[in-house]
């Protein structure tokens, strides 16, 4: 396969632009304590999402979204109103908002464990006369411990938190850009609070046949075909912040496709091909956001094209000046 070659070209990162800021080293093991703790606080506000959001088609009911500074859930209805929980990654706060004009907050801090943080949640629901019950014990993570037990996560160091939200704030913003060059459905740019990784979705729109033996999860996910991309900051098996990409289903032959930049490469992902890109490998070149559009893009015509996509009907055009 021939490489696009009008992908657009993202703006040059310009001498007074600190790359080393935007994009600073983020290593698994310095973080890991901080990470783990995090993620468990995630998953509980996740739930809370997960339990009074009407659904969505794949999951998009669920997700976090990124803010200027933080997290959110966005606004929840209940009953005749709406309510919002937000994490603030720069006061360190976790907010709960409602369109009543109430307000409860919790400092996050290092000693704060998942048990205190549920507890402290779930008072301020109730002081606000929300009634949520949720499956309070973690999801599909490492830890299997019921939130209302865990003593044992309670490392939450600042500066690391605001650390990596900042990145995925910029990484937010790429794929926005990349997302907006496609006509098909795509979902939101959205956190996924399970595996702890920041995603984008295209979809072909063509329906899939749900395997019985599929989980509740796949079969929602897995409905129709799909190219993703996503960035985590590692885990137990993959121990370094990445970018990724699969298609499903994979078509034959797509881990001989090319992929750019060259330090991407194909991994095995559970039996199927994954386009890889380290996190340090794009940080480190000379124009990381390019290097990113390029690993997205070439993983994306990789999977499209071998799976028959319309590519170019899905192309979207770039509006001129006199035309906004």
């Amino acid at each position: 396969m021939v490489l696009n070659t009008t992908i657009a070209m993202a703006p040059a990162v310009t001498p007074n632009d600190d790359v080393a800021v935007v994009f600073p080293p983020l290593p698994l093991k310095d973080w890991e304590p901080t990470k783990d703790t995090l993620h468990l606080y995630l998953q509980i506000i996740g739930k809370i999402r997960l339990k009074q959001m009407p659904h969505q088609n794949h999951w998009w009911h669920v997700t976090l979204y990124l803010t200027a500074r933080g997290l959110t859930t966005g606004p929840i209805p209940y009953r005749f109103y709406t309510f919002q929980i937000d994490f603030d990654f720069i006061s360190h706060q976790l907010i709960i908002e409602t369109s009543l004009g109430t307000t409860e907050t919790i400092t996050l801090h290092n000693g704060l464990s998942v048990a205190q943080f549920y507890t402290s949640v779930f008072s301020a629901l109730t002081a606000l006369g929300i009634k949520v019950a949720i499956l309070a014990k973690p999801y599909d993570n490492k830890c299997a411990t019921p939130f209302a037990d865990d003593h044992e996560h309670a490392t939450y160091e600042p500066e690391q938190v605001t650390r990596y939200w900042r990145i995925l704030a910029v990484i937010d913003g790429i794929m926005k850009e990349f997302s907006g060059r496609f006509y098909g459905k795509t979902c939101p740019v959205q956190l996924y609070w399970h595996h702890f990784d920041l995603v984008v979705t295209r979809f072909s729109g063509k329906a899939l046949p749900i395997r019985p033996e599929a989980s509740i999860v796949e079969k929602e996910a897995y409905s129709h075909e799909v190219i993703s991309f996503g960035f985590w900051p590692g885990d137990e098996q993959v121990r370094f912040p990445a970018f990724y990409s699969y298609t499903f289903p994979s078509p034959h032959g797509l881990d001989e496709e090319p992929l750019l930049p060259r330090e991407a490469a194909w991994v095995d992902s559970n039996g199927s091909p994954m386009a890889l890109l380290k996190y340090d490998d794009m940080r480190t070149a000379d124009n990381p956001k390019q290097v990113l559009l390029d690993f997205m893009e070439s993983a994306y015509h990789a999977g499209a094209s071998l799976a028959g996509w319309p590519v170019t009907e899905l192309r979207s055009k770039p509006l001129e000046e006199h035309e906004v």
